[in-house]
């Protein structure tokens, strides 16, 4: 388990590297970190659907990184709806 400050840096790396991977102009450091925190329990939701278990620091940045691109991709979905 994380503390609160590991948590925001994954979060915080994690959607930095979602949006550049998404080419997405998100501005602006907190909400790139909460896309990537939420991005973590999205990406966690959906590694452990397909097997994986939980995994320590270096390797939890790829379901956060994979969790980020999934918000991000249905922020631009919802957004054109709205």
């Amino acid at each position: 388990m994380l503390s609160l400050h590991g948590m925001l840096l994954i979060g915080l790396v994690a959607g930095s590297v979602a949006a550049w991977l998404m080419g997405s102009t998100r501005p602006g450091w907190i909400p790139t970190m909460v896309v990537g925190v939420l991005g973590s329990f999205v990406g966690g939701f959906l590694f452990r659907l397909v097997g994986f278990t939980e995994v320590v620091f270096p390797a939890s940045l790829v379901p956060a990184t994979v969790g980020a691109a999934v918000c991000i991709w249905l922020i631009r979905v919802w957004g054109k709806k709205l």
